[in-house]
């Protein structure tokens, strides 16, 4: 009788495993927001990465998966990414294109936090090197990875406009093939032919020459700011001046990096020089050539053909006198462009971020 005095009646039972209830739920939610503040604090305080562009996925995969205490960010916009967005998005460490322009302007607007660029290109005339010198910014790149690609596509490019292939495709299709003609459609045979390299101080002169040997030629010729005799041993190439170079290329094929040195290096002087039955390949940078010097040379015969994969500025318009002359072929800047390749710079550029995030040597690092 005492202890069923005691027993709460069954609606406090229930009042009291209610509250219960209700008291862990509300625990529950509070540690939620509890560990989610603490997350946003140690956020605000981690290194942040940013990426320009939606990159090929072997980048991104690193990236995500390094297991390092980052925060990383990409832009999703339509490209190319807008300054105002990326001065809102950079922080820490910037994953960038060859088509972001990182000069001085947009590093003073960041502040000092900026520690880190990597660029998934083999050039970096986009950025501001002297800037990045200045403030301790440390630069990687992407070079070696996209050789292979390059000097294939070199070589496409090469044939296509010396064997006049795209005059030839619309010519089949726009009724312009007839009856066979002893001269029609005649090109520039590679066999027995003398090809000059500008810049063979870059492993894409030697990669493509070693692509050339098996077409025969007769020799080839290269120059740089100074004799290479190890590398040329490679391909049995001979060292000229600038001058000779012009004077005695059949196919002359520019690979050189951009710098105040090459600056237009391909001018109407050199152009003046060259035979008019030469061949003028440029993949490297649109900035070594004179475009309007090259118009003039291919307008007035001093040249019989130019082709282009790289060009100033980049699209360029429609409307550009090159494109309207039949002996100029002009690609979209697409040497890099297998999927292996831009696999490779996606991911080379991501462990160089990563390894200069760990204050460590990169694997690519473009010494300041």
């Amino acid at each position: 009788i005492l202890k069923s005095q005691f027993v709460l009646p069954p609606f406090l039972m229930w009042s009291r495993c209610r509250f219960r209830a209700v008291n862990q739920v509300l625990l529950s939610e509070f540690n939620t927001w509890s560990k989610l503040e603490a997350m946003k604090k140690v956020q605000q305080h981690l290194p942040k990465i940013y990426v320009t562009r939606k990159i090929p996925a072997d980048g991104m995969k690193i990236l995500n998966q390094s297991g390092l205490h980052c925060s990383c960010k990409s832009w999703m916009g339509h490209p190319p990414i807008y300054r105002e967005s990326l001065l809102k998005g950079i922080r820490n460490l910037i994953y960038c294109l060859l088509s972001d322009k990182i000069n001085k302007y947009i590093n003073k607007s960041i502040g000092p936090n900026l520690k880190i660029v990597s660029t998934m290109s083999v050039g970096y005339d986009h950025v501001s090197l002297e800037e990045l010198k200045k403030r301790g910014i440390r630069l990687g790149y992407t070079p070696d990875v996209l050789t292979d690609a390059v000097a294939e596509l070199t070589i496409a490019l090469l044939l296509t406009t010396s064997r006049r292939l795209i005059e030839a495709v619309d010519e089949a299709k726009n009724g312009g093939w007839g009856t066979w003609k002893p001269l029609w459609m005649c090109g520039y045979q590679l066999s027995q032919s003398t090809v000059g390299i500008l810049g063979l101080g870059r492993i894409e002169g030697v990669a493509v020459a070693e692509r050339l040997k098996p077409f025969g030629i007769k020799k080839f010729i290269y120059s740089d700011i100074a004799p290479l005799p190890e590398i040329a041993a490679k391909i049995q190439a001979e060292y000229v001046p600038l001058d000779v170079l012009a004077r005695e290329s059949d196919f002359l094929t520019v690979c050189c990096a951009l710098t105040p040195e090459t600056q237009s290096i391909c001018n109407k002087h050199l152009f003046s020089k060259m035979k008019p039955t030469s061949v003028f390949i440029n993949t490297s940078r649109g900035g070594v050539v004179n475009q309007d010097d090259l118009y003039q040379a291919l307008v007035s015969g001093q040249i019989a053909a130019a082709g282009l994969d790289v060009t100033v500025p980049e699209p360029l318009p429609t409307d550009h006198p090159l494109f309207k002359l039949k002996n100029c072929v002009i690609l979209p800047h697409i040497a890099s462009a297998t999927l292996s390749t831009r696999n490779a710079m996606a991911a080379l550029a991501a462990n160089n971020l990563l390894a200069g995030l760990k204050g460590e040597p990169m694997p690519k690092e473009l010494r300041l």
